[in-house]
Protein backbone atom coordinates (compact mmCIF):
# COMPACT_ATOMS: atom_id res chain seq x y z
CA UNK A 1 0.00 0.00 0.00
CA UNK A 2 1.73 3.17 -1.17
CA UNK A 3 1.99 6.17 1.11
CA UNK A 4 1.57 9.76 0.06
CA UNK A 5 1.46 13.38 1.12
CA UNK A 6 -1.49 14.73 3.04
CA UNK A 7 -3.98 13.04 5.31
CA UNK A 8 -4.87 9.44 4.54
CA UNK A 9 -8.27 8.28 3.35
CA UNK A 10 -8.46 4.50 3.09
CA UNK A 11 -10.65 2.81 0.52
CA UNK A 12 -11.67 -0.70 -0.45
CA UNK A 13 -9.17 -2.54 -2.66
CA UNK A 14 -12.04 -4.41 -4.28
CA UNK A 15 -14.21 -1.54 -5.49
CA UNK A 16 -12.50 1.71 -4.43
CA UNK A 17 -15.29 2.78 -2.03
CA UNK A 18 -14.27 5.18 0.75
CA UNK A 19 -13.94 3.36 4.08
CA UNK A 20 -12.58 5.99 6.48
CA UNK A 21 -12.56 9.64 7.36
CA UNK A 22 -9.39 11.60 6.62
CA UNK A 23 -6.83 10.56 9.25
CA UNK A 24 -3.31 11.61 10.19
CA UNK A 25 -0.58 9.09 11.04
CA UNK A 26 0.72 9.03 14.62
CA UNK A 27 3.14 6.82 16.53
CA UNK A 28 1.88 3.38 17.55
CA UNK A 29 0.64 3.70 21.16
CA UNK A 30 2.81 1.78 23.61
CA UNK A 31 -0.27 0.82 25.64
CA UNK A 32 -1.59 -1.25 22.71
CA UNK A 33 -0.27 -4.59 24.01
CA UNK A 34 -1.73 -4.52 27.51
CA UNK A 35 -5.17 -3.85 28.98
CA UNK A 36 -7.11 -3.97 32.23
CA UNK A 37 -9.05 -7.21 32.31
CA UNK A 38 -12.87 -7.11 32.43
CA UNK A 39 -13.06 -3.34 32.06
CA UNK A 40 -14.52 -1.34 29.17
CA UNK A 41 -11.75 0.67 27.52
CA UNK A 42 -11.75 3.91 25.52
CA UNK A 43 -10.65 4.06 21.87
CA UNK A 44 -6.98 3.22 21.42
CA UNK A 45 -6.45 6.22 19.15
CA UNK A 46 -7.77 9.77 19.05
CA UNK A 47 -10.37 10.54 16.40
CA UNK A 48 -8.75 11.64 13.15
CA UNK A 49 -5.57 9.58 13.61
CA UNK A 50 -4.23 6.19 12.58
CA UNK A 51 -1.18 4.06 13.32
CA UNK A 52 0.50 1.07 11.68
CA UNK A 53 1.16 -2.07 13.74
CA UNK A 54 4.20 -3.90 12.33
CA UNK A 55 3.58 -7.06 14.38
CA UNK A 56 1.30 -9.86 13.13
CA UNK A 57 -2.12 -9.84 14.74
CA UNK A 58 -5.20 -12.04 14.67
CA UNK A 59 -5.90 -15.72 14.01
CA UNK A 60 -4.45 -18.19 13.49
CA UNK A 61 -2.53 -18.28 16.78
CA UNK A 62 0.40 -20.60 17.46
CA UNK A 63 2.27 -21.45 20.62
CA UNK A 64 5.87 -20.38 21.22
CA UNK A 65 6.93 -24.03 20.91
CA UNK A 66 5.26 -24.29 17.48
CA UNK A 67 7.15 -21.23 16.25
CA UNK A 68 10.50 -22.16 17.74
CA UNK A 69 13.07 -19.71 19.03
CA UNK A 70 14.66 -19.05 15.64
CA UNK A 71 11.43 -18.16 13.80
CA UNK A 72 10.19 -16.10 16.76
CA UNK A 73 13.46 -14.15 16.86
CA UNK A 74 13.10 -13.40 13.16
CA UNK A 75 9.79 -11.74 14.10
CA UNK A 76 11.45 -9.69 16.84
CA UNK A 77 10.45 -11.85 19.82
CA UNK A 78 13.45 -13.16 21.75
CA UNK A 79 11.92 -14.90 24.78
CA UNK A 80 8.85 -17.11 25.36
CA UNK A 81 5.81 -14.84 25.20
CA UNK A 82 2.64 -16.93 25.18
CA UNK A 83 0.68 -17.61 22.00
CA UNK A 84 1.86 -15.69 18.93
CA UNK A 85 -0.17 -14.53 15.97
CA UNK A 86 0.29 -15.90 12.48
CA UNK A 87 -2.05 -13.24 11.11
CA UNK A 88 -1.24 -10.27 8.88
CA UNK A 89 1.43 -7.68 9.68
CA UNK A 90 1.19 -3.91 9.14
CA UNK A 91 -2.52 -3.62 9.94
CA UNK A 92 -3.88 -0.06 10.00
CA UNK A 93 -5.33 0.92 13.38
CA UNK A 94 -8.09 3.55 13.70
CA UNK A 95 -10.72 4.72 16.15
CA UNK A 96 -14.05 2.97 15.34
CA UNK A 97 -15.74 6.34 14.84
CA UNK A 98 -13.49 7.09 11.84
CA UNK A 99 -14.89 4.18 9.83
CA UNK A 100 -17.25 4.73 6.88
CA UNK A 101 -19.12 2.45 4.47
CA UNK A 102 -18.72 -0.88 6.26
CA UNK A 103 -21.03 -3.45 7.82
CA UNK A 104 -20.49 -5.96 10.60
CA UNK A 105 -20.16 -9.61 9.54
CA UNK A 106 -22.52 -11.02 12.17
CA UNK A 107 -21.26 -14.59 12.05
CA UNK A 108 -17.81 -13.27 13.05
CA UNK A 109 -19.01 -10.97 15.83
CA UNK A 110 -18.26 -13.18 18.83
CA UNK A 111 -16.79 -11.82 22.04
CA UNK A 112 -16.17 -12.51 25.69
CA UNK A 113 -19.07 -10.70 27.35
CA UNK A 114 -19.67 -7.03 26.41
CA UNK A 115 -18.69 -6.72 22.76
CA UNK A 116 -16.56 -8.10 19.94
CA UNK A 117 -13.00 -9.31 20.48
CA UNK A 118 -11.98 -10.30 16.94
CA UNK A 119 -11.50 -13.98 17.76
CA UNK A 120 -12.98 -15.09 14.43
CA UNK A 121 -10.86 -12.86 12.22
CA UNK A 122 -12.01 -10.01 9.96
CA UNK A 123 -15.56 -8.96 10.92
CA UNK A 124 -16.05 -5.77 8.86
CA UNK A 125 -17.02 -5.88 5.18
CA UNK A 126 -17.23 -3.16 2.56
CA UNK A 127 -20.86 -2.11 2.06
CA UNK A 128 -20.37 -1.75 -1.69
CA UNK A 129 -18.74 -5.06 -2.62
CA UNK A 130 -18.83 -7.17 0.59
CA UNK A 131 -15.05 -7.66 0.70
CA UNK A 132 -13.82 -8.32 4.29
CA UNK A 133 -11.62 -5.31 5.04
CA UNK A 134 -10.86 -5.34 8.75
CA UNK A 135 -11.64 -6.27 12.33
CA UNK A 136 -13.45 -4.22 14.94
CA UNK A 137 -12.81 -4.86 18.65
CA UNK A 138 -14.64 -3.27 21.56
CA UNK A 139 -15.15 -6.03 24.15
CA UNK A 140 -14.21 -5.58 27.79
CA UNK A 141 -10.47 -5.92 28.24
CA UNK A 142 -9.93 -4.61 24.67
CA UNK A 143 -8.96 -1.19 23.44
CA UNK A 144 -11.70 -0.01 21.09
CA UNK A 145 -10.06 -0.16 17.68
CA UNK A 146 -10.50 -1.17 14.05
CA UNK A 147 -7.68 -3.03 12.30
CA UNK A 148 -7.78 -2.69 8.52
CA UNK A 149 -6.14 -5.46 6.49
CA UNK A 150 -3.32 -4.00 4.37
CA UNK A 151 -4.11 -6.28 1.41
CA UNK A 152 -7.80 -5.27 1.45
CA UNK A 153 -7.41 -1.48 1.35
CA UNK A 154 -5.90 1.25 -0.80
CA UNK A 155 -4.88 4.77 0.13
CA UNK A 156 -6.95 7.48 -1.55
CA UNK A 157 -6.07 11.17 -1.96
CA UNK A 158 -6.85 13.22 1.13
CA UNK A 159 -6.65 16.83 2.37
CA UNK A 160 -3.33 18.42 3.41
CA UNK A 161 -1.53 16.85 6.35
CA UNK A 162 -1.69 18.50 9.76
CA UNK A 163 1.66 19.99 10.82
CA UNK A 164 3.81 18.12 13.33
CA UNK A 165 3.83 20.00 16.64
CA UNK A 166 7.19 20.76 18.24
CA UNK A 167 7.78 20.06 21.93
CA UNK A 168 7.04 23.59 23.20
CA UNK A 169 3.73 23.55 21.31
CA UNK A 170 2.82 20.12 22.69
CA UNK A 171 3.40 21.37 26.22
CA UNK A 172 1.73 24.75 25.73
CA UNK A 173 -1.44 23.43 24.09
CA UNK A 174 -2.04 20.67 26.60
CA UNK A 175 -1.75 18.02 23.87
CA UNK A 176 -0.05 15.78 26.44
CA UNK A 177 -3.23 15.54 28.51
CA UNK A 178 -4.34 12.96 31.04
CA UNK A 179 -6.67 10.99 28.75
CA UNK A 180 -5.14 7.64 29.77
CA UNK A 181 -4.32 8.46 33.40
CA UNK A 182 -6.05 5.35 34.77
CA UNK A 183 -4.12 3.17 32.29
CA UNK A 184 -0.70 4.77 32.81
CA UNK A 185 0.55 1.61 34.53
CA UNK A 186 0.94 0.18 30.99
CA UNK A 187 3.41 2.76 29.57
CA UNK A 188 5.07 2.72 33.00
CA UNK A 189 5.72 -1.02 32.59
CA UNK A 190 7.16 -0.41 29.11
CA UNK A 191 9.44 2.35 30.46
CA UNK A 192 10.58 0.14 33.36
CA UNK A 193 11.73 -2.51 30.88
CA UNK A 194 13.80 0.07 29.00
CA UNK A 195 15.34 1.35 32.25
CA UNK A 196 16.35 -2.15 33.31
CA UNK A 197 17.88 -2.91 29.90
CA UNK A 198 19.76 0.42 29.86
CA UNK A 199 21.18 -0.23 33.34
CA UNK A 200 23.07 -3.27 32.00
CA UNK A 201 22.68 -5.16 35.27
CA UNK A 202 23.84 -2.31 37.52
CA UNK A 203 21.68 -1.13 40.43
CA UNK A 204 19.72 2.06 39.75
CA UNK A 205 19.32 4.95 42.18
CA UNK A 206 16.30 7.09 41.31
CA UNK A 207 16.35 10.80 42.11
CA UNK A 208 13.68 11.47 44.72
CA UNK A 209 10.27 12.58 43.54
CA UNK A 210 7.58 11.20 41.28
CA UNK A 211 9.97 8.94 39.34
CA UNK A 212 11.26 7.35 42.53
CA UNK A 213 7.72 6.82 43.78
CA UNK A 214 6.77 5.01 40.57
CA UNK A 215 9.88 3.03 39.66
CA UNK A 216 11.91 2.85 42.87
CA UNK A 217 10.38 -0.28 44.47
CA UNK A 218 10.58 -2.33 41.27
CA UNK A 219 14.15 -1.27 40.49
CA UNK A 220 15.31 -2.19 43.98
CA UNK A 221 13.78 -5.65 43.53
CA UNK A 222 15.05 -6.16 39.99
CA UNK A 223 18.56 -4.73 40.28
CA UNK A 224 19.84 -5.26 43.82
CA UNK A 225 23.42 -4.46 44.76
CA UNK A 226 25.72 -1.62 45.77
CA UNK A 227 28.44 -1.59 43.11
CA UNK A 228 28.32 0.43 39.88
CA UNK A 229 25.17 2.35 40.79
CA UNK A 230 23.61 4.38 37.96
CA UNK A 231 21.38 7.34 38.75
CA UNK A 232 18.07 7.95 36.97
CA UNK A 233 16.17 11.20 36.50
CA UNK A 234 13.85 12.97 34.06
CA UNK A 235 15.09 15.06 31.16
CA UNK A 236 13.31 16.76 28.31
CA UNK A 237 11.67 19.95 27.05
CA UNK A 238 11.12 22.43 29.84
CA UNK A 239 13.34 20.45 32.23
CA UNK A 240 16.82 20.46 30.78
CA UNK A 241 19.26 17.63 31.47
CA UNK A 242 20.34 16.38 34.90
CA UNK A 243 23.84 15.05 35.50
CA UNK A 244 22.76 11.42 35.75
CA UNK A 245 23.82 8.30 33.89
CA UNK A 246 20.25 7.47 32.78
CA UNK A 247 17.63 10.01 31.71
CA UNK A 248 13.94 9.37 31.05
CA UNK A 249 12.93 11.30 27.93
CA UNK A 250 9.57 11.62 26.15
CA UNK A 251 8.64 10.02 22.84
CA UNK A 252 6.89 12.36 20.41
CA UNK A 253 3.25 11.22 20.10
CA UNK A 254 3.07 12.04 16.38
CA UNK A 255 6.46 10.96 15.06
CA UNK A 256 7.50 8.32 17.59
CA UNK A 257 10.94 9.95 17.90
CA UNK A 258 12.65 10.37 21.28
CA UNK A 259 13.61 13.78 22.61
CA UNK A 260 17.38 13.77 22.27
CA UNK A 261 19.61 14.84 25.18
CA UNK A 262 22.87 16.60 24.44
CA UNK A 263 24.72 15.44 27.54
CA UNK A 264 26.29 12.12 28.37
CA UNK A 265 23.30 10.38 29.93
CA UNK A 266 21.76 7.33 28.25
CA UNK A 267 18.28 8.24 26.97
CA UNK A 268 15.46 5.94 28.08
CA UNK A 269 12.15 6.38 26.19
CA UNK A 270 8.89 7.13 28.02
CA UNK A 271 5.42 7.61 26.54
CA UNK A 272 4.88 11.37 26.36
CA UNK A 273 1.73 11.61 28.47
CA UNK A 274 3.29 9.62 31.32
CA UNK A 275 6.46 11.70 31.04
CA UNK A 276 4.45 14.93 31.31
CA UNK A 277 2.58 13.56 34.32
CA UNK A 278 5.89 12.78 36.04
CA UNK A 279 7.64 15.97 34.96
CA UNK A 280 4.84 18.45 35.67
CA UNK A 281 2.55 16.97 38.34
CA UNK A 282 -0.44 19.08 39.25
CA UNK A 283 0.07 20.85 42.57
CA UNK A 284 -3.05 21.44 44.62
CA UNK A 285 -3.38 22.98 48.06
CA UNK A 286 -5.82 22.22 50.84
CA UNK A 287 -4.97 25.36 52.83
CA UNK A 288 -7.86 27.68 53.81
CA UNK A 289 -8.53 30.35 51.19
CA UNK A 290 -10.05 33.80 51.78
CA UNK A 291 -12.55 35.31 49.37
CA UNK A 292 -13.59 32.13 47.56
CA UNK A 293 -11.74 29.23 46.05
CA UNK A 294 -9.14 30.15 43.44
CA UNK A 295 -8.56 27.96 40.39
CA UNK A 296 -6.88 24.67 41.28
CA UNK A 297 -7.81 24.66 44.97
CA UNK A 298 -9.77 21.63 46.12
CA UNK A 299 -12.64 21.63 48.57
CA UNK A 300 -12.34 19.26 51.50
CA UNK A 301 -15.85 17.88 51.10
CA UNK A 302 -16.13 15.21 50.04
CA UNK A 303 -12.66 13.74 50.34
CA UNK A 304 -11.14 12.63 47.03
CA UNK A 305 -11.39 8.88 46.35
CA UNK A 306 -8.47 6.89 47.70
CA UNK A 307 -7.04 4.21 45.39
CA UNK A 308 -7.31 0.70 46.78
CA UNK A 309 -3.88 -0.20 45.38
CA UNK A 310 -0.78 1.98 44.85
CA UNK A 311 -0.01 2.98 41.28
CA UNK A 312 2.66 0.62 39.97
CA UNK A 313 4.07 -0.26 36.53
CA UNK A 314 2.26 -3.06 34.71
CA UNK A 315 4.08 -6.37 35.11
CA UNK A 316 2.52 -7.68 31.89
CA UNK A 317 3.72 -4.68 29.87
CA UNK A 318 7.18 -4.97 31.46
CA UNK A 319 7.56 -8.61 30.47
CA UNK A 320 6.04 -8.12 27.00
CA UNK A 321 8.54 -5.35 26.27
CA UNK A 322 11.54 -7.31 27.54
CA UNK A 323 10.61 -10.25 25.30
CA UNK A 324 10.97 -7.99 22.26
CA UNK A 325 14.43 -6.70 23.14
CA UNK A 326 17.46 -8.55 21.70
CA UNK A 327 19.21 -7.81 25.01
CA UNK A 328 16.96 -10.38 26.73
CA UNK A 329 19.17 -13.05 25.12
CA UNK A 330 21.94 -11.98 27.53
CA UNK A 331 21.97 -14.22 30.64
CA UNK A 332 21.62 -11.40 33.20
CA UNK A 333 18.49 -9.97 31.56
CA UNK A 334 17.01 -13.37 30.68
CA UNK A 335 17.29 -14.22 34.37
CA UNK A 336 15.23 -11.15 35.23
CA UNK A 337 12.69 -12.02 32.54
CA UNK A 338 12.29 -15.61 33.73
CA UNK A 339 11.99 -14.58 37.37
CA UNK A 340 9.53 -11.69 37.09
CA UNK A 341 6.21 -13.54 36.88
CA UNK A 342 5.42 -12.12 40.33
CA UNK A 343 7.46 -8.96 40.63
CA UNK A 344 7.48 -6.71 43.70
CA UNK A 345 6.86 -3.09 42.82
CA UNK A 346 4.70 -3.79 39.76
CA UNK A 347 1.02 -4.27 39.18
CA UNK A 348 0.03 -7.96 39.27
CA UNK A 349 0.32 -9.96 36.07
CA UNK A 350 -2.79 -11.71 34.79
Amino acid sequence: MAGGDGLAVFGCAGCGAVLTAAVSEVALPVHLRDTHWERLHPPLLEAGTYAVDPEPYGPPWRTWEEFGAQEAAARGIFAPSGNLSDGPSDTILLAPGDMRGTRLILERAAGYCMGIDGRDGPNLACLSCDLPVGTRMDDCGCWQVVRLLPQAIVRLPGPPERPVMDWPELLATGALGQRLSEYQDIPAGVALAHVVAAARGCPVEVVSGSVADLFGPALIALLPGREGVKRLDLAGPGLGEPATELVLVPVHPQTGEMWQPHGGGVAVPVEATLWAELAFPSHRTRLPAVGGLPTGVERDDPLPPHPWLPFRPSGDAFRYTLARMPAVLEPWLRGIYDGCSSLPGTAPMV
